[in-house]
């Protein structure tokens, strides 16, 4: 554009020939400083327009990663009815619990009394056992009924003399009053005893994973966690029983009166109410109400 001018203009006048060329110079360098005013402005609009559209882009990320963790974020599945439901059921299973722990941990399984008056006429001695230990208590005879034919009761003050059983540790049997216990049974029962408490740890942690996590799977293996626990409660005493009519039957030389005590009371409540527990734990697990599917309502308008 410069060099243009400069042949395009020319006259025969020295001066106003140099005249024309400074005025070309200085359109020259005008034009030039505008164009390099306009691209660099040009830059400058495509920087912000970049600039622009990273900032919104990173907005629209974080939009898109709150959105994001908006959605993996988990909704409560449970409602509150449910939830109480489970609660209730819950409070049920953990008073079985607690009277199957409080009946397992006590050596009030069996009373065994002796005639009252075979020694001398003064005392008389009585025991009582349970899963794990055994005691023996000497009575004063004053202090017991005079209708009651054999020693006791156990509440009765008196001196007691108790001992852990061994066949759990080195394999020896116990001897009550020269009777000897089973030890094949006695183990059995205690193990089956310990083995429900490990299926009620398990119950207990499923309800503690549905109702933290709002799953109403984990109902159904806390269902059979429980009802396998109370099961397995119950057969516990009944091989127990077996152990007490084993023991008696080792010898005849001293009769003994023989009643199951209060500790076999509260693990066969026990049992029941775990029983019941996971009963209530598998109807609230169906995918439908039972009591919607048996007893359907009906419309109230005649058709």
């Amino acid at each position: 554009m410069c060099l243009f001018l400069r042949t395009e203009q020319h006259t025969p006048s020295r001066a106003g020939e140099q005249r024309r060329e400074l005025s070309a110079v200085l359109l020259c360098f005008a034009e030039v400083a505008m164009w390099s005013n306009y691209f660099m402005q040009q830059e400058d609009d495509g920087r912000m327009g970049v600039a622009t559209g990273a900032a919104g882009g990173g907005g629209g990320q974080s939009g898109a990663g709150g959105g994001a963790r908006t959605g993996k974020r988990r909704q409560p599945k449970l409602s509150d009815s449910e939830e109480g439901k489970i609660k209730l059921a819950f409070i049920v299973a953990a008073v079985g619990v607690t009277l199957c722990v409080l009946g397992v941990g006590t050596e009030f399984w069996v009373e065994l009394a002796q005639p009252k008056h075979l020694g001398n006429n003064r005392t008389c001695e009585m025991a009582h056992y349970g899963l794990w230990k055994g005691c023996v208590r000497t009575l004063w005879i004053s202090d017991i009924d005079p209708e009651r034919e054999s020693c006791g009761p156990v509440e009765l003050p008196g001196e007691s003399n108790c001992t852990f059983f061994k066949f759990y540790t080195s394999g020896e049997n116990a001897v009550i009053f020269k009777k000897m216990t089973d030890k094949g049974l006695s183990v059995a029962s205690g193990m089956l005893a310990l083995i429900s408490l490990t299926f009620m740890v398990m119950g207990a942690i499923c309800i503690v994973m549905a109702l933290s996590k709002g799953v109403m799977f984990f109902l159904k293996p806390a269902s059979f966690c429980f009802i396998v626990s109370g099961i397995l409660v119950l057969l516990s005493i009944v091989v127990f029983h077996q152990s007490v009519l084993a023991l008696l039957a080792s010898d005849h030389t001293i009769p003994l009166h023989h009643e199951l005590s209060w500790s076999v009371s509260c693990v066969a409540v026990a049992g029941v109410i775990l029983l019941l527990a996971g009963a209530l734990f598998l109807l609230l697990g169906l995918p439908y109400s039972p009591w919607e599917k048996c007893l359907p309502h009906h419309s109230s308008s005649d058709t």
